[in-house]
């Protein structure tokens, strides 16, 4: 199923592009990120360019894919949302995943200094999809497939024509 492909490539990857605006000021970042289904959670100082421009515009793009020299070989996952600050109950369970995903974050009793400090410093975010994009090249150049969120979770929630990347 395209669901379950889709959930394991969020899963085994490790980082995201966040493309945000403020006004006329696109910006660019990468950040690590953990996902529950396709819910993304990632942690940021807030007063990063990234982030105070989600606290102006709340819509962002983000694409998660390796680095290929094989045009062929491409995969990735590119997506459109809405990212929000978490807090309370959505952020420990946001914590817990991402201490999962990256061990030196859950045990922060033997992180690094550094890390301890950096990590005092952070807050938790949320990116809610409204549009999801699978891409695999391996299937055929410019294989790109939308997933439909609001649907059953079988294949017939993903769309079932190609589209050219």
């Amino acid at each position: 199923m395209m669901s379950d492909k889709v959930l394991d490539y969020l899963r085994n990857h490790t980082v995201a592009t966040l493309a945000t605006s403020s006004k006329d000021d696109p910006w660019a970042a990468a950040v690590f990120y953990v996902n529950d289904g396709y819910t993304l959670y990632f942690l940021s100082e807030p007063d990063s360019r990234h982030c105070r421009n989600l606290a102006e515009n709340p819509r962002i793009a983000v694409t998660i894919q390796e680095d290929y020299s094989d045009w062929l070989e491409i995969k990735g996952v590119q997506l459109e949302g809405v990212v929000s600050e978490t807090s309370g109950v959505e952020e420990d369970r946001a914590r817990k995943l991402y201490g999962r995903k990256f061990p030196v974050v859950g045990l922060l009793a033997q992180a690094p200094a550094a890390i301890v400090k950096a990590l005092a410093k952070v807050r938790w975010y949320k990116i809610v999809p409204q549009r999801i994009y699978f891409i695999d090249n391996s299937a055929g150049l410019g294989q790109r497939r939308e997933i439909t969120l609001d649907c059953s979770e079988d294949d017939s929630k993903y769309g079932s024509q190609p589209q050219r990347t």
